[in-house]
């Protein structure tokens, strides 16, 4: 028992003497641009409808999707944070990097067992004492009798940090943990867009099924118009088949919308949790435009987006495996101690008579390891600095990322007032060739044109006003949504232990 303090105070003395070994971690530079976003609509001075809001250093916070205000999409959104299956394996993975941190911290504390056991043997009666009788001159041999062993021993070991091998450890796991926050936050933010994408498309489709169904109904009362004219001799055939054509086409366009409408669909009910087979979306044809969306300064991107934050903790994660590569040069000091009881009658066996102890130490020290331990360092060296150049990609791709969504939401609001003024002429074109259609000035075929560019114009319409809300999500996906790295966990958060509802088994 002396020995197990004595194990302490030696313990106690090596903390205090201990070192960390390897490169001192830095974050890197600042590599924010210009004040503003090139493309931003404040920049040019033909911006169509679109603006971004006001004051310039506003933020998205927390549920960005509310701006569109939409109370539809509000209640998928939360049902896509509750019930989105790839959420929750992302967040699995970060319990698992949590878990992984209290094992690394494990190494700071020496190692006990306690092992109590009975042993009971008979040794061979071949193996016993000879002893030879003098007065007979014969020789006999006494068995060895069996025997019973009683132990109680309490083992410790523990291996000092000397040289910051195990605190590089803890170190290396709690930003591995900020890791899988950030890449959670990640995920989040990924599905909640393609959620809000898929939503406008269907808005998109119900637009467009729309269109289509007024269009069948104006070439139903064509078709209506044209048969009764052939039937009183005032019209000829060929505009009949011709309207009869136009009304088909017509309508197998309205019935192909549904394919993409409910493929939209079925994909929303995968984010939200649930089976396709029971979802469905009410049909609302779309009728917004984006709202002003809060750019905040380009300085300000490095510390919302979290894929950055994953890019720059992994940088971080790399160097204190620097570190642990460094530590193997050094030797390592193992302390071992051993006490308890031992007897062979279970009467004594607990008697401080009975007691037993043993310490002792080691300092085992590579000699030669044909320069291992010097490409291990280059190793991670060259990890370390691979990890910073995916940092900076990732730094310009964010920005790449907000200047496409910007520059696209901004042209796509100036196309579609262009378009909207091409829908109000083909409506008033096709006005005009219908009353020339009617009074014999032209023919029927003049009035099929003027429908088809109608409609060919009506389309793309819609396709741009769909390209223009799901562009606008894009940019708030770019912009990093409402997230802000203040939310990422601290080193001492991710070593905490979870509440038992977060680790418990579900099924």
């Amino acid at each position: 028992m002396d020995g197990i303090v004595r194990l302490g105070a030696t313990a106690l003395l090596l903390i205090s003497l201990g070192c960390v070994v390897g490169p001192k971690y830095h974050p890197p530079a600042n590599q924010a641009p210009a004040a503003v976003y090139k493309e931003s609509p404040d920049q040019f001075k033909e911006t169509g409808g679109w603006t971004v809001a006001q004051p310039a250093d506003a933020k998205l916070r927390g549920k960005w999707w509310e701006i569109f205000n939409d109370a539809e999409l509000n209640a998928l959104e939360e049902q896509l944070n509750i019930n989105n299956q790839n959420i929750k394996q992302y967040f699995e993975n970060f319990m698992e990097a949590r878990a992984v941190v209290r094992e690394a911290r494990s190494q700071y504390f020496p190692t006990l067992s306690v092992a109590p056991a009975v042993t009971h043997s008979r040794a061979s009666a071949n193996l016993g004492t000879t002893a030879a009788n003098t007065s007979t001159g014969a020789t006999t041999t006494s068995p060895q009798l069996t025997s019973t062993l009683y132990s109680l021993p309490l083992e410790a070991s523990w291996e000092p940090d000397l040289w910051g091998k195990v605190r590089n450890t803890v170190r290396q796991a709690q930003y591995a943990a900020q890791v899988s926050a950030a890449d959670l936050e990640n995920e989040r933010l990924t599905e909640q867009a393609s959620l809000a994408e898929y939503f406008f498309e269907i808005r998109g489709q119900d637009e467009l099924q729309k269109i289509y169904n007024e269009t069948v109904e104006a070439d139903k009362k064509a078709l209506e118009l044209n048969k009764a004219a052939y039937e009183t001799g005032v019209g000829d055939e060929i505009s009949v088949v011709e309207a009869e054509t136009t009304l088909q086409s017509a309508q197998a366009g309205a019935t192909n919308v549904a394919i993409a409408r409910a493929q939209y669909e079925h994909a929303i009910a995968m984010l939200v949790g649930k089976a396709a087979s029971n979802f469905s979306i009410p049909v609302k044809p779309m009728t917004v435009a984006p709202p002003p969306i809060p750019l905040g300064m380009p300085s300000e991107l490095l510390e919302r987006r979290p894929d950055i934050a994953a890019a720059e903790r992994t940088m971080a994660e790399a160097n204190a495996q620097i570190g642990i590569a460094y530590a193997a040069y050094y030797p390592n000091l193992t302390l071992t101690a051993a006490g308890g009881f031992e007897s062979s009658a279970i009467g004594n066996w607990l008697s401080w008579p009975s007691r037993f102890w043993s310490i002792g130490a080691s300092i085992p020290e590579t000699i030669f390891d044909a320069g291992l331990r010097r490409a291990t360092v280059q190793q991670y060296v060259a990890t370390y600095n691979a990890d910073l150049a995916s940092y900076r990609q990732t730094v310009l791709a964010a920005f790449q990322q907000v200047e496409d969504s910007l520059a696209e939401v901004r042209i796509l609001s100036q196309q579609i007032q262009q378009e909207q003024q091409a829908v109000d002429s083909a409506e008033i074109y096709l006005k005009l060739e219908q009353a020339r259609y009617e009074t014999g000035i032209d023919p029927y075929v003049d009035v099929l044109i003027a429908q088809t560019t109608l409609l060919t114009d009506q389309q793309t319409l819609n396709n741009l006003q769909v390209q223009e809300m799901t562009s606008a999500v894009a940019l708030v996906e770019a912009l990093g949504g409402g997230w802000d790295g203040s939310q990422l966990p601290t080193p001492a958060q991710v070593t905490q232990k979870p509440a038992s509802t977060e680790t418990s088994i579900e099924h």
